[in-house]
């Protein structure tokens, strides 16, 4: 098998600049994928890029506020003059919002994490959908969260939002059967990252693998041979199923 099946491939990763996006980012770059990194923050971006280069990578680094609904419309047509295709989706962003009693929530906080999820997924598949039709083999994944089947007192908006998220990329898997468009949810297990340490923030930092442990297998279903489909995934790292 090839060390580089990527090859060639252009990948778009929304969240991409830490985390479980930069993990995966870092990783398709070392398998010879070219990735498009979308991010708010600059110097994180800069800070990603220089390690994929450090790797004998090479990214596009994109700055978008996924809540700027005109950046991202405009997101799709400046790709497609850019790269003319789309190979892979990383759909990777997330916000957690404050863990609270439901009634004590802040509308406009619920409001914001349901933006960054549900609502930015669906609006980058509009704008993106044309160039991954481009694409001889487009792989798409989003990241979901076993809470979406299993949700618990406090964390109603997240797990609202894991839910819809989940139920929107599946509804386009099954609409996308007959196309060369393959989509698939992945649920990760606990792992060391910032929202991770926002909702346990008493948790030690080594207590939790490291999103860098789930890069390979995402990595796996981004590749053209890839061809699961419309499945929710469950992804356990050694250290999980140990």
């Amino acid at each position: 098998m090839s060390s580089r099946p990527l090859e060639g491939r252009i990948l778009l990763v929304a969240g991409g600049s830490r985390g479980l996006g930069a993990a995966v980012a870092l990783e398709a770059a070392r398998r010879g994928a070219r990735p498009v990194i979308l991010a708010r923050t600059k110097g994180a971006l800069e800070e990603l890029d220089d390690r994929i280069r450090a790797a004998g990578g090479e990214a596009t680094l994109v700055r978008l506020d996924l809540l700027d609904g005109d950046a991202v419309d405009r997101l799709g047509p400046s790709l497609f003059a850019r790269f003319g295709r789309l190979d892979g989706f990383l759909f990777a962003a997330a916000e957690l919002g404050s863990l609270a009693p439901l009634a004590h929530q802040d509308p406009a906080e619920v409001a914001r994490v349901v933006a960054l999820g549900p609502l930015a997924f669906q609006r980058l598949v509009r704008t993106l959908e044309p160039l991954f039709k481009a694409s001889d083999a487009a792989r798409c994944v989003v990241v979901g969260d076993p809470i979406a089947a299993a949700p618990r007192a406090f964390w109603g908006p997240y797990a609202a939002s894991k839910a819809a998220l989940e139920a929107l990329a599946l509804s386009w898997a099954d609409e996308l059967e007959r196309a060369s468009i393959r989509v698939v949810v992945v649920e990760p297990g606990p792992m060391a990252t910032r929202l991770r340490r926002r909702a346990f923030p008493g948790e030690p930092s080594e207590a939790q693998p490291a999103p860098e442990v789930y890069a390979p297998a995402i990595c796996e279903l981004l590749a053209p041979a890839s061809t699961r489909h419309g499945e929710r995934i469950v992804l356990q790292s050694a250290r999980s199923s140990a």
